[in-house]
């Protein structure tokens, strides 16, 4: 009897911190979005300032994940599959965002970048390239920030799955392409597809390192969690939840597709099993 008594202590206790820091707030920001009606939603989310930062954030989306879903690939496949020297190196640099602050981060990218006192800015400016203050630095930073995903969600699957499929296709005969797309690819897809939401996701939320190097140019610069801050502290307090009502829903997709790749990872473990 205790033990279901302190049990169900234990539940509610959760059950009440999940309510409060999710669930309410969740809630809240809808409420807030919709409060002055549909017609101020919609004016929100449909003005030319949001459809600029939608596009913007969505052009980062489309750049970020697909190199960094690479490069994650790329990097689980060559700690897990082979046996080098540096092989902790790789795995500390992957890591390495996890433990920077992402405004550090930005900041780094201004002393480099910048052309008027950054580290490349002789040949930036020789060039005529804009990098600070501009959409290729949002991009970067954007990368920097979320290169762990991929490769962190892949490196513990591929371990778990040994060498033992590939060893057997190249024996046959395989090439190393044909054993990756054939035999390596099939087994990490739904860890992949799970490093890949994360990644989309956190692109999208992507506040600090972006708010450094952006440099709130509006209708140029902006992503949508920039663009959100600005309608905020301009005191358009509907407004501003209306277009953070857009990051909640595709926060709620996310969210849903990572559970259902992370349930498919577990079945998976346990047919291997």
């Amino acid at each position: 009897m205790k033990d279901k008594g302190f049990r169900f202590i234990l539940i509610v206790i959760a059950l009440s911190f999940f309510l409060l820091l999710l669930i309410v707030p969740l809630l809240s920001v809808f409420v807030k979005a919709f409060e002055k009606g549909w017609g101020l939603y919609y004016a929100a989310i449909s003005d030319p300032m949001a459809i600029k930062a939608i596009k913007l954030t969505l052009l980062t989306i489309a750049v970020t994940v697909p190199l960094n879903t690479i490069f994650g690939i790329m990097a689980a496949w060559s700690v897990t599959k082979f046996d080098f020297k540096g092989k902790n190196i790789i795995l500390t640099l992957i890591d390495l965002p996890f433990a920077i602050s992402p405004v550090v981060a930005g900041l780094i990218f201004v002393l480099l970048f910048s052309t008027s006192h950054g580290l490349f800015a002789p040949l930036l400016n020789e060039w005529g390239l804009k990098i600070i203050f501009a959409t290729p630095g949002i991009i970067l930073a954007t990368l920097f920030v979320t290169v762990p995903f991929v490769a962190r969600e892949l490196i513990p699957l591929m371990e778990a799955q040994g060498t033992s499929e590939e060893e057997a296709a190249l024996t046959l005969g395989a090439s190393g392409w044909k054993t990756f797309l054939l035999v390596t690819l099939p087994n990490i897809k739904w860890g992949l597809i799970y490093g890949v939401i994360l990644t989309a996701a956190r692109t999208a939320g992507e506040f600090g390192a972006v708010s450094v190097v952006s440099g709130h140019i509006r209708g140029l610069t902006n992503t949508l969690p920039l663009h959100i801050e600005i309608l905020y502290n301009e005191y358009q307090f509907s407004a501003a939840f209306a277009v953070a009502s857009l990051l909640t829903v595709v926060a709620i997709i996310n969210l849903l597709i990572k559970n259902f790749a992370d349930w498919k990872i577990k079945s998976q473990n346990k047919l291997s099993n």
